[in-house]
């Protein structure tokens, strides 16, 4: 997820655009039609996010545990935020603040521990999750894969493995079977780009190979889904990677494009040109970590544009959004969470009026979890200390009640001022950002 972009960045995958022009003009404020509910309408799906791996604890060997393992200056994952025993809880915050959606990945490693043998007790578990999102008010988003696979599976060489695919969809043809019941809305897989580029760090994967088992996979379960679920939505969210998307994510898209009833898209940070990487205070020092990197709040528009354009008509969802702190310390830039979260909603609307038909948002995410390395990046609307708080409490930031009024007003004012006026086109979405760029009322 939110180390997709430096990892893309390092790659060399994102390519300066210095030759683009810095103003910004040209385009005056759309008219917004407000509805009983705000901008973005009555049906408008609000949702909060959470992972598996990432949040519940008590977690079986699987990939990501042997990948901690061998990497002794990461965080140990312990018992992450131990949603495994506080689910009824952290559901409960998630109503409070009026959410339609409640996303959550299902884990394999912990419903298949041993090679065709699934686990009752397992599936209980998750039975009880989905049962308390449902009686919430809240419908549930299932993500089938969030990058984690059973340890078995590591020792027949993960996504290297010729049967991999097949394993695969014999678990998840389970998941389906007992949860189409519910009415989910399905991720197939988390960040397929992303997913991939993790793999091949730490293991050597192919990543080609990789890419066409991962389209054959989704592509598989999607039809499988609408089997058992006819009407079902279902996708796979992209990473959305600022200034290089069609270069990223244009080969998954190629592959799936025509099994996504919605585009489900996780936008995080701007376009950081190479040759400058700097940090959000001004200096020109490479950013100490994601905390660091641009936030750039407008860019949600560009991300959803580029989508309406490539699949005109269809719904795009950002299944994840959110803003990364060092700790729970404020940021060096001063923006808060709540700023972030107000104006990216500002954006949405902008993009709403414009005519693109964005049906939804999940806030990314409930609390705080673990970053696939570490503990100290914070995304929650509740924070949490996994590393010095024993009792794990969950502490309110400033984006709850930013994000209950939000919802209960279905948007900003239409005459909300912005907290961080655009920046410079060139730092958004090159070149779409200043081929048709936006600009504040």
């Amino acid at each position: 997820m939110r180390t997709r972009f430096r990892c893309l960045a390092g790659a060399g995958l994102i390519m300066a655009a210095t030759m683009l022009p810095s103003a910004v003009t040209g385009q005056s404020s759309p008219v917004f039609e407000e509805t009983r509910t705000g901008v973005l309408g009555d049906n408008f799906l609000w949702g909060v996010a959470a992972s598996g791996f990432q949040s519940e604890g008590q977690s079986p060997d699987s990939n990501w545990t042997r990948y901690i393992d061998a990497n002794p200056g990461w965080d140990r994952l312990g018992d992450a935020v131990d949603f495994r025993d506080r689910y009824r809880s952290d559901i409960a915050l998630a109503a409070g603040l009026g959410v339609k959606v409640f996303r959550v990945g299902l884990e394999w490693a912990r419903l298949e521990p041993r090679p065709g043998v699934w686990d009752s007790a397992a599936f209980s578990y998750y039975d009880g999750v989905i049962a308390a999102i449902v009686a919430a008010g809240m419908r549930p988003m299932l993500t089938l894969d969030h990058w984690v696979y059973p340890g078995w599976e590591v020792d027949r060489g993960g996504w290297g493995n010729p049967g991999m695919v097949a394993d695969w969809l014999d678990n998840m043809r389970k998941v389906v079977d007992r949860y189409a019941a519910r009415d989910p809305i399905w991720v197939t897989v988390n960040e397929p780009v992303a997913y991939i580029m993790h793999e091949v760090r730490q293991n050597g994967t192919d990543a080609d190979r990789m890419l066409d088992r991962i389209a054959e996979a989704h592509n598989d379960i999607y039809d499988y889904i609408h089997q058992v679920q006819p009407g079902a939505r279902v996708t796979s969210n992209v990473g959305y990677v600022a200034g290089a998307e069609e270069r990223v994510n244009g080969p998954l898209i190629e592959r799936i494009g025509d099994r996504l009833d919605f585009v489900g898209i996780d936008y995080y940070f701007g376009y950081e040109p190479p040759e400058s990487a700097a940090r959000s205070d001004g200096s020109a020092d490479r950013p100490a970590g994601m905390w660091d990197l641009p936030v750039r709040p407008e860019g949600i528009y560009f991300a959803l544009q580029y989508y309406s354009r490539k699949f005109p008509g269809k719904p795009l969802w950002i299944v994840e959004n959110g803003m990364p702190t060092e700790d729970s310390k404020p940021r060096a830039d001063g923006y808060t969470r709540s700023d972030h979260l107000r104006d990216t909603v500002y954006w949405m609307q902008r993009a709403k009026a414009d005519g693109m038909n964005v049906i939804g948002y999940n806030y990314w995410s409930i609390t705080d979890n673990y970053e696939w390395s570490s503990y100290t990046p914070r995304f929650g609307l509740y924070t949490v200390n996994a590393r010095t708080d024993a009792t794990l409490a969950r502490t309110p930031t400033d984006a709850v009640t930013a994000y209950r009024t939000i919802i209960a007003d279905g948007g900003v004012p239409i005459d909300y001022p912005l907290v961080r006026a655009p920046a410079d086109c060139g730092l958004i979405d090159p070149p779409a950002s200043c081929e048709t760029p936006v600009t504040a009322p």
